[in-house]
Order: C-alpha cells, then structure tokens, then sequence
C-alpha cells in the first residue's frame, strides 16, 4: 500500500511511495454505470456529475483506480453512502485529459520520482527514462506519463524537458504554461509557413475591399500590448451622424484552413496570458507584424461600420440607421494607449469649454491646441456612453473586477503590486467591440434563421436553479429579496440587487456570492443568448489574433457575405471546435491565476508575521479564504487556528459558525489577519486572525 507520511494539511499532497499493496474492500452492491468526466481534489479524493443526479457522486481515493483531473472515465454506482454523499468506484479511463506533468525531482530508495506540481495528482511518477537527460535531484522538469494501468503502483514516466532550479522566474513561469499544456515555442513548419507570407499588400486585393484609409483610425491599448488586433474609425457624416468603424484584424486572410499555421492555432485555441509574457496563439511574425495595426501601416481588416443617429444620441438613444459588415483596408493613424488618450479626455473640461451643437471644442475649433484626436476621441466616448447607458438598462450585469499587477524587476522578482483601475477609454473600447460582436451575431441570426446552426456564438446560460436558491436563502438571512422568475432571476434583477447593496457593509459578499451563482460563457453554434449582457444574439468577433473562435467567426461571415452554403460535416466539425476552445480558454484563465498567485506569494515571503486588512472571500469545512484589501492576494485561515470554539460550515448562510460562543464569520465579511506563512512550492498564503 502507498504509504502517508503525514496527514495531508488542508490540500497538501502526502508523499507516497513506489511499493506494492491496496485496498480490496467494496461499497458493496453496484447501482448503475456511467461514463463521464471526474473532478479530483486536492485531497486525492474525486466527484463525478451524472445527468439526472441533483448532487456530485463521491469517489473516495482507493475506487479512483488511477483517474487523474479531467479524465472522461467510466463510473459504477454503489448503494453506500459516506457522509450522507453518494459514492461510486471508477471502473475504466476512456481517455486521459493530459499525460505531461510538471514538478520537482525527488529521490527515494535509489530511484527517481516526480513530485507533481498539480497536488490534485495524488501518486508520485517513476521516472523510468530519462530522456537523454542529465537530472538531479530538486530540480523542476516535465515529464509525460507512459504507463499507469495498476492503481496499486506508481505511474511511470520519461522525461521531456528538464526546467531547472525551482524559483527561478523563467524555469517557474515556463512550468505553469507546460503543466496546463501550453506550448511554448512553434514548430518550425509553422514558423516557415510564417516567414514566408509576403508583407506587401497587393493592388488587387484593395480593390477588393472597402478603402478606408481616408478616415481617421487609431487603436486604444494597454501600456505593454505587442499586437493590436482592433482600431477604431470616426468621422462625422454631412448630416450630423455619427460613422463609427470597428476594424479587426483580417487573421483569416494570411492564416487559410488546413494549413500549419491554422492547425497550430486551433491546438493553442487562445493566447495565455501570464504576469510577465504573453504566450501568443500565432507566431509574432503574424500577431505583432503582419495582422498587428500598427501606427502609420496601412492593413487588412474585417470590419463592422454603423451609422448612429446624432438626434438621437442627443437625447440618449442609440439608433442605427445603417450597419455594414465585410472587409476593409484601414492605414492607423495613432496608437493610443488607456492612459494616454484617457488623459486628453480627462483635460476636456465640457463645464469651463463651450461647445457647438456637435459636441466639439470652440477652443479647439478656433484652432487653439487639444490633444491628436482630440475631437475623435470626445465623440466617441459620448456615444459610447449612451450605449453603455442603455446596454445596462437592458439588463447587463455589471460585474467589474480590477486587475492585479505587479511591479517586477529584470530577473521577475515582484517588487510591488498594484490594482490597475478601469478608466473610461478602458470601458469606451470595450462598449464599442460588444456592440460590433452583438450585431454581427444578430445579422446572421435575422438573415436566415437556419443560419443558426451554423455559426459560433458567446454563450451564457440562465443560472443554475440549485445555486440560485442558494442565493435567495442566503440573502433572506441578509434582508434583501432576490426576484425570481418561471427560469430563475432576470439579469435585471440582479443588477437591481447589485445596485440596492451599494456602499453597504455587505456589498462585497453579495457580490461574491452573486459571482458564484453564475453559470460560466462559452462557445457553441446552438445559440441560447447571453445572460450576463442580456444579448439574444452574441459571438467573439473582436480578437482574431489571440482567439481561435473569432477566426471561425470570420470565416463564417465571410461563407455568408459570399452566399457560400456548408456542408454539415463543416457545421459538425465548428461544433468539435467549440467546445475544444471553451476548454482551452478555461485552462489558460488557469494558468493566468496560476502565475499571479506564484507572484503574490513571491512578494509575501518577506512579509511574514505582519498584519492586513482582509475581506472573506471563500468559507469551506476546513476554513476560509482571505483576499487582502491591499494587494488582493488571497489565502486561507485554517478552521484549526480559530481555536476559541468549535467552527462548522453552514453553507446555507455562507459562513462559519462558532458552536459554544455562536461567533460567525461570514462571506464578505472584513478581517484583521496576520500572515503566519507563505509556502511558494504550493503558491499558499496561510493566516492567522488577529484577536
């Protein structure tokens, strides 16, 4: 039997050992079979959903039977409960979800083994071969799974790529994108296939499109962005209104079906963003030269062009008396970064300026000095400012969540960390890519309603009804009422919710656990309309260069402008690569959080024993998690040091519960902790409150 060298602490993974053994007990009858996908945790111990079952089947560690995360594996029931949970045994892997893992050498007995980064994997992999490689023992390095077929023995493995020395920057940010599968270099067909696309824009193919170079374009940025895959155009038309152009970049005219380039980017499906790179989905001959707009270049693109009624927007509608979709030839004349075109809107005082009827500066009509686009960028953020207005008045939920950066020096080391907040021109481009994605999806949808079976949509789906009852009950204890509806709540609703608690000493927790309560937007061609933005037609259309989707998306624009029908195979096979996205996505939103915790534990080594202000923002059985106001690092407060009572989770309230002293601590709540360690291997904060 594997031995335990220890009890585990609140997901740590015990060490264990390659020796022979195992359990031979059962649950006992068997009620049923089922194939699905099983979720692992960090105790070693399993769960598997099966449809028409309202709660997750427990799958303790001895009937996993060498399941891994995210493995598609066949499930039998048993009568038995533990815990008052159903259980089940494992009873074959259909497919393994990934076979590379990333870890730490360690050597026992004489032989080598990985020590898995991931502590959901709870068994030690034997390297069997090495590779070629030279390796010691602490080094970090990958190693691919060969055999694992005997649950009462260790995994083998060979090695792949050997990292080096843990807690280096590059060996640490290096490993968070291979344990999620991440490639980190291109194949050199790829790049070949790159390099050898011509830069010059030939005569023919302007003259194919729509020749916009005349009109005024920039991009609006982050500060550090490589590529810029959308630009904006104004100008204001003879009668007042308003011609806004929303210009992608044209991916799909260098990147063709079937070719490497394309096979490469829909295997990576998205770029991964950790805290000091970008992982990009194309080569950087494409993203940051080819397709990237850059200022002063003239460029390909795929464009949705709208005209907005002034009289309208005057008195705060948003009408469009034209919408335009098809491909353009844009040349930027400016690259605008958030900060630096917030700062030209910023000093456009409108209560110290006159304007004319258009909106625009007298001053600056006179021909006194403003900022480059001045004009542009005024019009543009008040017409997106109805449109915003509007959008939330239709019922989108409002859920913005600042970003964490960091401040690192040449060698990654955090030397600080900083809430980066979201300005106007942050929320003006962001209103501007929503409404060019929701109109191109509602053309296809209006155009031909069969249409809708073959196009890649954003979806979002209503809540589900268990944890939204979650919600209610929790806000009852609260005193606030959630409306609900024959489907659950209206996103109108919960805006409306989500405005009542403002500025209140709950507000954090109802947001939290509103949050929670949302079911997660992927992409799909069956279309059942946005949730969250309270959109009936959505799609991603906006980021060809760093989401595969948006590539599918003008493709498909593309077949429909030109009246081209497809095949079933081909609406079966974006169906596939839906899905695959959907799944890629959530893994590289993993790796991102992945390095931002590695970073925030990095910067809190030094930091030991002090004290933070903290908010709760998570309760579980075994204790709960503190996110500090500050830095918005987030740990957890063991149940064990709470020490002057006996704490239970209620989880019908959120909270944690004293038995003698009746003491709660509640999501949302705030706390006065201390830090107590600060364990990079683990990338975990542990605290300690403050009495």
């Amino acid at each position: 039997m594997k031995t335990h060298r220890g009890k585990p602490h609140h997901g740590d993974r015990p060490h264990k050992q390659h020796t022979k053994g195992g359990s031979s007990h059962s649950h006992g009858e068997k009620a049923g079979e089922y194939e699905t996908t099983i979720r692992i945790t960090g105790k070693g111990t399993g769960y598997v959903d099966i449809e028409g079952k309202e709660e997750s089947i427990f799958i303790e560690r001895e009937f996993l039977n060498t399941a891994l995360h995210r493995d598609r594996v066949t499930v039998s029931m048993y009568a038995r409960r533990v815990r008052g949970q159903e259980t089940g045994e494992v009873t074959s892997i259909v497919f393994r979800a990934k076979k590379q893992f990333v870890g730490i050498v360690r050597k026992e007995n004489g032989a080598l083994f990985l020590e898995p980064d991931d502590h959901r994997v709870y068994a030690d992999i034997l390297i069997s071969d090495t590779g070629g490689h030279a390796i010691t023992e602490g080094e970090k390095i990958c190693v691919e799974m060969t055999k694992w077929d005997d649950p009462k023995m260790n995994p083998v493995g060979k090695v792949i790529v050997v990292l080096g020395q843990k807690g280096d920057n590059e060996v640490e940010m290096h490993a968070i994108a291979l344990e999620k599968g991440v490639a980190l270099a291109f194949p050199p067909d790829v790049l070949k296939e790159a390099d050898g696309i011509p830069v010059e824009i030939p005569e023919e193919e302007i003259k194919r499109r729509r020749d916009m170079r005349e009109v005024t374009t920039f991009t609006i940025d982050p500060i550090d962005a490589k590529d810029f895959d959308d630009a904006l155009s104004y100008r204001v038309l003879p009668n007042g209104d308003h011609e806004v152009g929303v210009h992608i970049a044209d991916v799909t005219h260098y990147v063709r079906p079937g070719s490497a380039l394309d096979r490469e980017a829909q295997e990576r499906a998205t770029s991964v963003y950790l805290v000091d790179r970008t992982i990009p989905m194309l080569p950087e001959r494409l993203s940051n030269d080819l397709c990237s707009l850059n200022e002063g270049e003239d460029k390909l693109t795929f464009a949705a062009v709208f005209v907005i009624s002034e009289k309208d927007i005057a008195n705060g509608k948003v009408t469009l008396v034209s919408e335009w979709f098809g491909r353009t030839v844009i040349h930027s004349n400016k690259r605008f970064t958030y900060e630096n075109a917030q700062a030209i809107l910023d000093a456009s005082d409108a209560s110290n300026r006159p304007t004319d009827q258009k909106g625009r500066f007298r001053d600056v009509l006179d021909g006194k000095k403003d900022g480059p686009f001045g004009n542009e960028l005024r019009a543009l953020s008040r017409v997106a400012l109805v449109i915003r207005k509007e959008r939330f008045a239709s019922g989108a939920i409002s859920f913005e969540k600042d970003e964490v950066k960091f401040q690192l020096d040449e060698k990654g080391k955090p030397l600080g960390v900083y809430i980066k907040k979201r300005q106007e021109t942050n929320k003006m481009i962001e209103d501007f890519m929503l409404l060019a994605n929701k109109h191109v999806a509602e053309w296809i949808g209006k155009k031909d309603p069969r249409m809708e079976s073959a196009f890649v949509y954003r979806v979002h789906d209503v809540p589900d009804k268990d944890r939204i009852l979650e919600l209610t009950t929790f806000l009852k204890t609260l005193g606030y009422k959630l409306q609900l509806g024959p489907r659950g709540p209206r996103s109108q609703d919960i805006n409306t919710l989500l405005e009542s608690v403002k500025g209140t000493p709950e507000e954090n927790m109802i947001h939290t656990a509103a949050i929670r309560s949302m079911a997660k937007a992927v992409y799909a061609t069956k279309n059942i309309g946005h949730y969250g933005l309270s959109f009936t037609h959505y799609t991603h259309f906006t980021s060809p260069i760093r989401r595969y989707p948006d590539m599918m998306v003008h493709r498909l624009v593309a077949s429909y402008l030109s009246n081209i029908k497809l095949s079933k195979e081909a609406i079966a096979q974006y169906e596939v690569t839906s899905r695959y996205s959907s799944e890629r996505e959530g893994t590289a939103a993993e790796a991102e959080r992945d390095s931002i915790k590695y970073k925030q534990v990095e910067f809190m080594q030094s930091k030991v024993g002090q004290e933070f202000d903290a908010v709760i923002s998570g309760v579980t059985d075994w204790g709960m998690y503190v996110e500090l106001s500050e830095t918005k690092a987030e740990g957890l407060v063991p149940i064990r040091t709470l020490g002057d009572d006996y704490y239970t989770l209620d989880e019908k309230t959120y909270s944690i519960r004293g038995q003698r002293t009746k003491k709660v601590f509640r999501l949302g709540d705030d706390l006065r902790v201390r830090l107590a360690r600060a364990d990079l291997d683990r990338r975990q904060l542990d605290f300690e409150v403050v009495k």
